[in-house]
């Protein structure tokens, strides 16, 4: 049976600490397991296959997830031209999301961080955001959300480390980091 929203909010979970597209993908799993249809762009993220890429092909057609970053991580020179032109391919993505309504939750994973190497400008961000309709989740990822994505959330969520493994010298995990 599908279920629809009757009011969907604007969630935006943030901060230094691990966690933020590990709990948009909880949430993800929880609509899906209720009937509804999700939705997750990942602006930084390129096509490889981590643990939710995999997963997410379990669950299709209900959990999609569109990989439209780079391949591997954008270095300490900063961006370039082309993570310019991924991150308004994975806007337009959205945009076309909401004007199709095609989903139920829309995460848009790591935007937060597009926006602040200023891959996309606020403004456009913001844009997506009151362009949201009243009966679809709007989620946004990532460290560094503006304060003006903070009010106009619903719901804020910041993850602060207080004690990380990475810190010891453990590297990433199969299955645990992706």
């Amino acid at each position: 049976m599908r279920v629809t929203l009757q009011r969907g909010f604007i969630q935006i979970y943030t901060g230094h600490g691990k966690g933020k597209t590990t709990a948009a993908l909880g949430l993800a799993v929880r609509a899906v397991g209720q009937g509804l249809k999700v939705l997750m762009i990942q602006f930084m993220k390129g096509n490889c296959p981590t643990g939710e890429l995999l997963a997410a092909r379990r669950l299709s057609p209900e959990l999609q997830i569109k990989p439209m970053g780079r391949d591997g991580f954008i270095g300490a020179e900063g961006p370039e031209a082309k993570d310019i032109v991924l991150a308004k391919a994975a806007l337009e993505e959205a945009q076309k999301a909401l004007s199709e309504k095609c989903c139920d939750v829309l995460i848009l994973d790591e935007i937060n961080v597009a926006v602040s190497l200023g891959l996309l400008s606020q403004k456009i961000v913001l844009d997506v955001i009151e362009r949201k309709p009243p009966d679809m989740e709007l989620i946004l990822t990532g460290r560094g959300a503006p304060e003006a994505f903070l009010e106009r959330a619903d719901l804020v969520t910041t993850m602060e480390p207080t004690k990380h493994y990475f810190d010891q010298g453990q590297g990433a995990r199969i299955g645990i980091e992706f």
